[in-house]
Parts: structure tokens; sequence; C-alpha cells
């Protein structure tokens, strides 16, 4: 069994850490965050059962680099979140992606490019209202099943 104890003291801010101790480094962090939402879709010029309209339960993994603030943050993972939630979701989850993304073929090569380009604007729109900290996108993984993804990755898009 593993012991477990309480700790002896807290650790208060400005009096056993001070704010230049925060920053531990000065180096480039990805951060990575996933969400999932329900979608339906279909393919065009294709010959199989994707063809017929169907849905998913995807799951999007984004992956974030940039440079630590004072407090050693890179960025919050609620920012994140709301980007997610304000820029992104409201066009994929319990959507027809057919009709709510621009024309496009739906497939997951398609989508996970249309998801980058977003998260990308996100970040840099909000650029404009603090420090820039170097927020960029690194890579999106769309999971459109359990054992199936498509991934878009910074590198492959400055090596174009």
């Amino acid at each position: 069994m593993h012991n477990f104890r309480i700790v002896d003291k807290l650790q208060k801010f400005g009096e056993d850490i001070s704010s230049k101790q925060l920053k531990y480094h000065h180096k480039r962090v990805m951060v990575s965050k996933e969400f999932t939402f329900d979608a339906a879709h279909h393919l065009h010029a294709y010959e199989g059962k994707c063809m017929n309209l169907h849905g998913h339960t995807y799951k999007v993994v984004f992956g974030i680099s940039g440079y630590l603030d004072e407090r050693g943050l890179m960025i919050d993972f609620g920012d994140i979140k709301n980007i997610w939630k304000k820029d992104i979701e409201i066009y994929l989850d319990h959507r027809y992606l057919n009709e709510t993304l621009p024309l496009m073929n739906t497939t997951a090569e398609n989508i996970v490019y249309w998801i980058f380009e977003k998260m990308e604007e996100a970040l840099n729109k909000d650029k404009m209202k603090q420090a820039d900290n170097g927020a960029r996108v690194e890579f999106v993984r769309l999971y459109e099943t359990p054992t199936s993804f498509a991934e878009m990755r910074r590198e492959w898009m400055e090596n174009e």
C-alpha cells in the first residue's frame, strides 16, 4: 500500500517562491488538448459505404507550442477550450458537415486541414490581444474512428 501524507507546509507565493522562480526555462514547449464531437457527412465521388449519409464520433487532438510567460505558462488549457467552443466546434458538433464546412469532400484529410487553419487563425487573433508568446499549431490529429485518423503538421505546410 502507498503511504499517503499531507504536506507539512503549503508553498506560498511571495514567501517560499518568488515571481522570478516561476518560469523555469526559456525553451519552446508544446501542450496538447483533445475534444470530441458528433457529426454526419457523406463522401462524393466515392464507391463504398461512406457514399451514404452516416455519422461518427470524431476526436480532435491539438498540439500547440510556444514560449512561457512570466508565470511559467505557455497557454491556459481553458483558453484552448474557449477557442474550440467559440471558433471551431460550432461548425462541427451535431452538424451535417457537407453543409457547415466550406465546399469540399468531407474526408478526414480535408477536415483536419480546415481545423488546423481555424485554430491557427484563432491563435493569431489572440496574439493581437496579449503579448506574443509565439503560440502556433504544431499538429492536429482527427480521429474518424478509434483506430483511423488523419493528421496535419506544421512542418509539412512550411515545406510545401
